[in-house]
């Protein structure tokens, strides 16, 4: 006998027609279509997940800063191997633990505090903490920063601290390397003054020599005068005769040398001058300028220095000083007295091969600054070139010939005068213009 179950079941069955078991199968089919998709979707995800979970676990045991994760609660979900290493114990001893029992018990308060301010304000503060580590107390500047979840909420925190031994020590060696860095700048501004005065002693040479040859010769005639002299004044204490005087004066031709004895003196007084005046100028040119800033005349400092690059230059060159008008300025005139000896000697070098060469100078005051332009008629700055000029050791001058720092260090010396140096757009030649702050101002 069939039991009555199973002709209930047949029954019921007979009701669905064909088209809906299809339905049932399609639907079956792509429910399993869907769990196919979902599960290669989770298994890329998972595979997504461990590599990155593997690429952090890298990070933390990689990173030379103490790093340390913790969950909402200030617990500590996870620390980078030098933060373990640092306080001597294992990483999965740390986690679960309170984040501030890796700190010393002065530090809590403080710590809590910034927890909570960080997680109020959802952004990150910095505090000095000091770590416990295997090797005493370690000083800590830490970084903390919110961990968002998905929803923005905080969800944690992650602190990154570097020990402010290391910190101390970098700031100190930085200090040394600046102050290395500023002596050796100011030994290459002295070298390349040096070097341009070098260029100079031929100049020097011939400049002091005709004045000291001038006060030689008047010395020589002096001692020559003399001897006429006491020769005569030995006579008169010998009591030689009225008549034996004249003659003798005659014969000396005393009233000459007389006269001749007031020009030998002071031409011997102008020579000495012209040494006096000429070394004053050396002294004025060769000191460093690190002293104290001081007020002084544009004009002068440019005559001075130019004057004495064109007595060293071997090539005719035509200096031109027109207009220079006295402007008071303030600075170190001997850092500008060598950017007027670098400009005016670049234009005499760039007309080398030229003939007619000419050199213009103009000072002038334009508003509250000082105006100083350099112009020669050479073959002028290719435009390829022109944004390199100021670069440290760029020339284009031979190999012996120029070690490519005058532009620069006359850029820096400018702008650490509140000014500047730049080349401008100018007719034929090289046109470089220097300004400074005028004294006082408007």
């Amino acid at each position: 006998m069939v039991p009555e179950s199973s002709i209930v079941g047949q029954n019921w069955l007979r009701h669905f027609s064909d088209d809906a078991w299809v339905e049932v199968l399609s639907a079956m089919d792509r429910t399993y279509a869907d769990l196919v998709v979902y599960q290669e979707q989770l298994e890329r995800q998972n595979a997504e997940l461990q590599e990155m979970r593997t690429f952090l676990t890298a990070i933390l045991s990689s990173v030379s800063d103490v790093l340390i994760v913790a969950d909402r609660a200030g617990r500590i979900a996870q620390v980078s191997h030098s933060a373990a290493v640092l306080s001597g114990r294992d990483e999965m001893a740390l986690a679960g633990l309170p984040l501030v029992q890796m700190f010393t018990p002065a530090d809590e308060e403080a710590l809590s505090a910034l927890l909570a301010r960080v997680r109020g304000s959802r952004r990150s503060a910095q505090v000095e903490a000091n770590l416990l580590g295997i090797h005493g107390v370690e000083p800590l500047e830490l970084s903390v920063a919110p961990r968002l979840d998905d929803r923005g909420r905080v969800d944690g925190f992650v602190l990154t601290g570097r020990p402010l031994g290391a910190l101390r020590k970098a700031y100190a060696e930085l200090s040394v390397s600046h102050d290395a860095l500023k002596t050796a700048q100011a030994q290459l501004v002295r070298n390349e003054k040096l070097a341009s005065l070098g260029r100079l002693l031929a100049g020097v040479a011939h400049e002091l020599n005709n004045p000291i040859s001038f006060v030689y010769a008047n010395a020589h005639a002096l001692g020559r005068y003399a001897t006429k002299f006491e020769t005569y004044f030995g006579r008169v204490q010998e009591g030689a005769s009225r008549e034996e005087l004249i003659q003798l004066r005659q014969t000396l031709r005393l009233d000459r040398e007389l006269a001749n004895l007031r020009e030998a003196v002071k031409g011997a007084y102008d020579g000495a001058e012209r040494v006096r005046d000429i070394v004053e100028d050396l002294r004025r040119l060769s000191s460093d300028g690190a002293g104290e800033k001081a007020a002084f005349d544009l004009a002068d400092t440019v005559r001075i220095a130019a004057s004495w690059v064109m007595r060293g230059m071997k090539q005719p060159v035509a200096l031109v000083m027109d207009p220079i008008e006295p402007v008071t300025v303030r600075g170190r005139v001997g850092h500008v007295q060598q950017v007027v000896m670098n400009l005016v000697q670049n234009a005499v070098d760039a007309l080398a091969e030229s003939k007619g060469g000419m050199i213009r100078l103009s000072v002038r005051r334009e508003g509250d600054r000082a105006v100083l332009t350099v112009a020669d008629n050479g073959p002028g700055v290719p435009a390829d070139l022109r944004t390199a000029i100021f670069d440290p050791f760029f020339t284009t001058k031979p190999v012996g010939r120029g070690t490519g720092l005058g532009l620069s260090i006359s850029h820096k010396i400018a702008v650490e005068h509140g000014g500047g140096l730049a080349l401008v757009d100018s007719d034929g030649g090289a046109c470089f213009r220097l300004d400074l702050p005028v004294e006082g101002g408007t």
